[in-house]
């Protein structure tokens, strides 16, 4: 069973995680299963960015990026070059190391 360990957050997770996960499941499903509060105000749509992670180990294990997951990158803050939206992105076989952003961008709050 992969594992996802999370960098700490000062918000969302102030002392880091290290969790299982089920491999097929989207990394957003398997963090706030875990009980960390990662938003997704469009439900997990793709239709925003604030799942936005970035992957810091373990990048190369998950299926690109689709057209629309792409496109909404280009609206996140704090964008790099291994960053994904956590709503599409699958865990797999291998472990994962991710970072959540400090800040993100919520059109629907703001």
């Amino acid at each position: 069973m992969p594992h996802i360990t999370v960098l700490p957050h000062p918000d969302l997770c102030p002392e880091g995680a290290h969790i299982a996960a089920i491999s097929g499941k989207s990394v957003c499903d398997a963090l706030v299963a875990a009980g960390i509060e990662l938003e997704h105000a469009c439900e997990k749509a793709c239709v925003c960015t604030t799942c936005h992670i970035v992957v810091r180990d373990g990048f190369a294990s998950l299926r690109p990026a689709g057209e629309d997951e792409e496109d909404q990158l280009g609206k996140a803050w704090g964008l790099e070059l291994t960053s994904r939206l956590a709503c599409q992105a699958r865990v797999g076989e291998c472990d994962l190391t991710v970072e959540i952003p400090r800040y993100t961008v919520n059109y629907a709050r703001e």
